[in-house]
């Protein structure tokens, strides 16, 4: 791992962090950001913890100088300022304590008296716990953080109150998933612990969504993510999972893998090709329980329901392959395809894709040659037969025996007249 000899970050940025030193205001860049500039990764979000804050409301105007501020979070003393490339959230010293179960199970103390260690002490793992004073210029790592992202170890920061909050727990998988970490010791056990007293029972959806969608979509291989739950117990908390046998679990981890390699440029279509991978070996109605228990968005039950509904062959058609895009969107029908068979050669694949460019159906339906207009073009009166006509027409399209917008009048017109 490269080592950091000057601390690298947008140096546009100085201009406000010297405007808030002359108003007595300390700014120190903290976790993700620095964690992946040692891990050799970009980063757009930027968390700074502002020390010597003394009135939030002159903190806002301060930042107001610079673009539009958010204070949604100001009862935790975080305030979001975004510029053109870069999301910032500004932070005040806090301490947590731990009042009831549950994310919101916490009673939140801003405490400008803080240092920056103890400030730390409430992060989840030493490697989130380092932090870079822009003033000082010099990197601050008061739990040896760099140590374990050079040792590529995950260690929590404070092992006696990690428990508080379960999420921590598929952050762990997550983060050892993303970056090919290892737990250390003690916080497998604890993890496994925490699994096995059902702690993540705790946890609303939206919550374990978050962290699955980071998992599938930031891991290089999500199946180390998954065969890290299974040996922490945490697979109870995804029963479908728990019940598969050995071998369609090892099928679907191996096909989340291909699925991650042959991602999109949509971040909801990836995570819903993902999840679709993830359900393969399920029940439909099984696959229903899985996602509503994940979220409620019904358009991506609708959207893996559709994939997974559909069996693929190889030997198609150019009538399969319109009447197969009038049900899936068929580029992502192939990368799910792609992603669950193994067994067949990548050539086949590409090819189809290329039939299915070349019919103008790759990412949409078959366009109707027949519209409502043609026929009143034709004087009739609107009725209900109109849609009977055109979806007949549509039909005779998707077979073939019509291949143009005239052969499609033609067949209109006899319709038309053998009716009468």
């Amino acid at each position: 791992m490269k080592e950091i000899v000057l601390f690298d970050y947008p140096n546009n940025l100085d201009y406000i962090f010297d405007k808030l030193n002359k108003n007595g205001i300390k700014s120190i860049i903290v976790g993700g950001y620095i964690r992946d500039k040692f891990l050799n990764l970009n980063s757009k979000d930027i968390d700074i913890e502002l020390f010597g804050v003394t009135s939030y409301a002159k903190l806002e105007k301060i930042l107001q100088e610079f673009g539009e501020v958010n204070t949604v979070g100001k009862s935790f003393g975080v305030c979001k300022l975004s510029l053109k490339t870069l999301d910032l959230d500004f932070t005040l010293p806090r301490r947590d304590n731990k009042i009831g179960s549950g994310h919101c199970g916490f009673e939140i103390t801003v405490d400008n008296n803080l240092d920056f260690k103890t400030a730390s002490s409430r992060r989840d793992f030493t490697m989130n716990a380092i932090g870079f004073d822009l003033m000082e210029k010099k990197i601050l790592d008061p739990f040896n953080g760099q140590e374990d992202i050079k040792n590529k170890i995950l260690r929590a920061v404070n092992i006696d109150t990690f428990s508080e909050d379960p999420l921590r727990v598929l952050r762990a998988v997550g983060f050892a998933s993303r970056f090919d970490f290892t737990l250390e010791h003690s916080l497998f056990v604890l993890c496994k612990e925490m699994c096995e007293k059902n702690l993540l029972d705790e946890l609303a959806k939206e919550r374990i969504y978050t962290e699955l969608e980071k998992i599938l979509l930031k891991s290089k291989k999500p199946s180390s993510a998954f065969s890290l739950l299974k040996k922490l117990k945490a697979l109870v908390h995804f029963p479908p999972l728990e019940r598969l046998e050995n071998k369609d679990f090892s099928n679907v981890l191996e096909s989340l893998d291909k699925m991650a390699a042959l991602k999109t440029k949509n971040k909801k279509t990836n995570m819903q090709l993902m999840l679709s991978v993830l359900c393969y070996k399920f029940t439909k109605e099984t696959r229903h329980d899985f996602i509503t228990n994940l979220t409620n968005d019904k358009k991506t039950l609708n959207y893996i329901d559709t994939l997974l509904d559909n069996s693929f062959s190889t030997a198609y058609t150019d009538s399969d392959i319109l009447r197969l895009a009038t049900k899936v969107n068929i580029e992502h029908f192939l990368l799910f395809s792609q992603a669950i068979h193994k067994e067949i050669a990548k050539d086949v694949f590409v090819k189809l894709k290329q039939r299915a460019i070349g019919l103008n159906v790759l990412n949409q339906k078959p366009k109707a040659y027949l519209q409502g207009k043609d026929i009143l073009d034709l004087g009739l009166e609107p009725s209900k037969e109109f849609s009977v006509l055109l979806k007949s027409a549509y039909e005779a399209q998707i077979n073939l025996e019509i291949n143009s917008k005239d052969e499609a009048l033609q067949w209109l017109k006899k319709e038309v007249k053998n009716s009468l």
